[in-house]
C-alpha cells in the first residue's frame, strides 16, 4: 500500500506525489474524505489521479491512499434491477443512508452484504470443476436464474458443498486445488473492469437479434453479439430508438447505461422500465435490466469509468449462457469525459481536442462484444450485443467520435432531423444507414422465416433508391414529366415508407412486429406494386391503381393483432386482385 501527498488539484485532476509504489489504474483514496480515484499517468513518484468525485475543497498536503488493486465491480446476485452510478455505487442503498443528494466519499457496497440468498448447488462432493463451470443456482428474480460460476485461476476437487441460505459474502463451496490448497468460493466475485472476461471461442455472426422495429429487423439487422452505432442530432430519436430495443430486442438481459445524458432522460427510463411488461414472460422489464445512471451534471471522470462498468457486467452476465444486449447513451458524452481528462493531463490534441488514442479507446469497448462459447466443461453459448448511441454536435457526423465509430461497428442506423421533423419515426434513413451482417444472416432469415425473405429485402430498398432518383427529377420538372410506371413506382415507395418503415413506439401493437408479420407486410406492399404494375400493363390508369381503396387497410395492417393476422391477410389480398381487376375491365371497356 502506497500513501501519498498532494501536490496539485485541477478539476477532476489530482496530481499526488510519494507514490512510487503504486501502479498504473490502482483505485487510491483521497484527503481525509476519502474520495475514490484511480491513477492514469505516472512520472516518477507523481501519479495522475482522476477522482471520480467532486475535488472542491482539497488542498496540497492531504494524503493520497493507494489501495493496490485496479477499478474492479462486484460480481454476483444482486446486479439485476440494481442502479448503480457510473462506478458502481448502489444509488439507491447511498440515497437511503444519506438522503437524496450524493455524499462525498460515501463507501457503500455495490451488493448488499446482508441479504440472503438461497444457493442451490449442481455438483456433489468429489466432483472435479474448473474456472466457469456452473457450481449452483440462485433465483435473483422470477424471470433470471443467477448462476454461480467457479472464479478465474481455480480447478480442483469439491470438498464441501451445500444448499442453504447465503449471503454474497459467505462461503458455499471449497475446492481442493493440485497442491492441496483449500480455496474458498463464494456467490460474489471481483473483476477488473478494463479487462475482458476470458471466453473459449468467439463465433461467428450468424443469427440476428430480434429487435420487432420493422426498419431495423428487415433492412439493418444486427447481429447476436454485433455492435451497431445510432448517430443523430438532438431531438432526432436517439434514446426512444434504445429504449425500444431494450424493452423488445429478443435478450434475456439488459445493461443500460446512462453516461454523460441528460438526467431528465434517465429518469424516463426509471419511471418507464418498473411499470413496463416484459412481452416474454409478463414480468416488470426491470427484473431483467441494470442500470447505470451517470448523467451530464454527476463527475465527469466517473463518466469515463461507467461503460467499462457497464459491460463488464454484461460480459459476466454472457459467460452465464445469456444473451445480453447492452445500450450505451451516449459515447460522445464519454469520448467528452475522455477530452477533460486528456486536456488535464496536457496531453498533445488531437482533431477537435479529442485525444489522439479516442479511437482505439473506443474499439477496446466494442470488441468486447461477441456471441462466444464460454469457459467451463460444458462450453454455455452467450452474446453480448452493443449498441452505442452518438450525439454528434450539429448533427455532423464527419466529427471524430461518429467517424472513430463508424470505422468499428458494421451496423450503422443513420438517425434524420428531416425525417423526425415529418413525424416519420423511427427517423432511420435507409439510404444513408447500413448492416455488414446482412450477407451472413440471409440464409437464417430464408430459413427460419420464409425463403423469400432476403428478395423481398433486396427489392424493397431498390424501390426506396428509385424512389429518392425520381424524387431528384420530379423537382426539377414535376411530376407531370414521369412515366406512368415510374408514377407508381413513387406510389409503392411511399406505401413501404408509410405503411412499413414507419413505426409507432408507442401503439400497444405497433411497437413489437415479430418476423412473421413483417414478412406480411413487405408481401402486401410489394404485392400492390406487382398487381398495379400488371394491371397497367393491361390498359389501367395509373390514376385509379393510386386511389385503390384496398391501399387504406395495407396502410391500417401494422395494427392488426397477432390473432387476426392471417385472415386479414388473405382478405387484402383478395381485395387487391379484385379491385385492379375491375380496374382493368373498365378500362377494356
Amino acid at each position: 500500500m502506497s500513501i501519498g501527498t498532494i501536490k496539485k488539484v485541477a478539476g477532476p485532476l489530482v496530481i499526488a506525489e510519494g507514490m512510487r509504489d503504486a501502479n498504473m489504474f490502482d483505485v487510491v483514496r483521497v484527503s481525509e474524505q476519502r474520495l475514490i480515484g484511480e491513477i492514469i499517468e505516472i512520472h516518477g513518484d507523481q501519479a495522475s489521479v482522476q477522482v471520480y468525485e467532486e475535488t472542491s475543497g482539497l488542498g496540497p498536503g492531504e494524503p493520497v491512499e493507494s489501495t493496490g488493486s485496479p477499478l474492479s465491480v462486484e460480481l454476483g446476485p444482486g446486479l439485476i434491477g440494481s442502479i448503480f452510478d457510473g462506478i458502481q455505487r448502489p444509488l439507491v442503498n447511498i440515497m437511503n443512508a444519506t438522503g437524496n443528494n450524493l455524499t462525498r466519499g460515501v463507501e457503500i457496497p455495490s451488493l448488499e452484504r446482508t441479504r440472503k440468498w438461497h444457493f442451490v448447488p449442481l455438483f456433489q462432493i468429489g466432483d472435479t470443476v474448473e474456472t466457469g463451470d456452473i457450481i449452483g443456482t440462485v433465483s435473483e428474480t422470477e424471470i433470471v436464474l443467477h448462476k454461480i460460476m467457479v472464479p478465474k485461476g481455480v480447478k480442483g476437487k469439491i470438498t464441501s458443498i451445500q444448499e442453504g441460505d447465503f449471503t454474497v459474502e459467505d462461503t458455499v463451496v471449497l475446492v481442493e486445488n493440485g497442491n492441496g490448497e483449500i480455496i474458498k468460493i463464494t456467490m460474489m466475485q471481483k473483476w477488473p473492469v478494463r479487462v475482458g472476461r476470458p471466453y473459449k471461442e468467439k463465433l461467428p455472426p450468424s443469427m440476428p437479434l430480434v429487435t420487432g422495429q420493422r426498419v431495423i429487423d428487415a433492412l439493418f439487422p444486427i447481429a447476436k453479439g454485433g455492435v451497431a452505432s445510432v448517430p443523430g442530432p438532438f431531438g432526432s430519436g436517439k434514446t426512444v430508438v434504445q429504449h425500444q430495443l431494450a424493452k423488445w430486442a429478443e435478450a434475456d438481459i439488459v445493461v443500460y447505461i446512462g453516461c454523460g445524458e441528460r438526467g431528465n432522460e434517465m429518469t424516463d427510463v426509471l419511471n418507464e422500465f418498473p411499470e413496463l411488461k416484459d412481452p416474454k414472460t409478463g414480468h416488470s422489464l426491470m427484473e431483467r435490466t441494470v442500470l447505470i445512471a451517470n448523467t451530464s451534471d454527476m463527475p465527469v471522470a466517473a463518466r469515463e469509468a461507467s461503460i467499462y462498468v457497464g459491460i463488464t457486467i454484461a460480459e459476466y452476465f454472457r459467460d452465464m449462457g445469456f444473451s445480453v444486449a447492452l445500450m450505451a447513451d451516449s459515447t460522445s458524452r464519454w469520448a467528452e469525459a475522455l477530452r477533460e481528462m486528456s486536456g488535464r493531463l496536457e496531453e498533445m490534441p488531437g482533431e477537435e481536442g479529442y485525444p489522439a488514442y479516442l479511437g482505439s479507446r473506443l474499439a477496446q469497448f466494442y470488441e468486447r462484444a461477441g456471441r462466444v462459447i464460454s469457459l467451463g466443461k460444458e462450453g454455455r453459448e452467450g452474446a453480448l450485443s452493443v449498441i452505442g448511441a452518438v450525439s454528434p454536435p450539429g448533427g455532423d457526423i464527419s466529427e471524430p467520435v461518429s467517424q472513430a465509430t463508424l470505422r468499428i461497428v458494421k451496423v450503422f442506423w443513420g438517425l434524420d432531423s428531416n425525417l423526425a421533423y415529418r413525424r416519420h419515426f423511427p427517423a432511420i434513413n435507409w439510404l444513408t444507414s447500413y448492416s455488414l451482417y446482412v450477407d451472413n444472416m440471409g440464409n437464417w432469415f430464408n430459413n427460419q422465416v420464409d425463403e423469400n425473405w432476403m428478395r423481398n429485402r433486396a427489392r424493397i430498398m431498390r424501390l426506396l433508391h428509385d424512389e429518392s432518383e425520381l424524387d431528384e427529377i420530379v423537382k426539377l420538372v414535376g411530376m407531370d414529366a414521369l412515366s406512368a410506371p415510374d408514377r407508381l413506382k413513387l406510389e409503392a415507395a411511399r406505401s413501404i415508407r408509410e405503411d412499413f418503415l414507419h413505426q409507432d413506439a408507442f401503439h400497444e401493437v405497433d411497437t413489437y412486429t415479430s418476423l412473421v408479420k413483417q414478412f406480411r407486410m413487405m408481401e402486401l406492399v410489394l404485392s400492390y406494386y406487382d398487381i398495379a404494375s400488371e394491371a397497367l400493363e393491361k390498359g389501367a390508369e395509373v390514376e385509379g391503381l393510386v386511389k385503390l381503396s384496398v391501399r387504406e387497410k395495407i396502410g391500417r395492417f401494422k395494427y392488426i393483432s397477432k390473432d387476426k393476422m392471417e385472415k386479414e391477410y388473405d382478405e387484402i389480398l383478395n381485395n387487391l386482385h379484385r379491385e385492379a381487376d375491375e380496374l382493368t375491365q373498365k378500362e377494356e371497356s
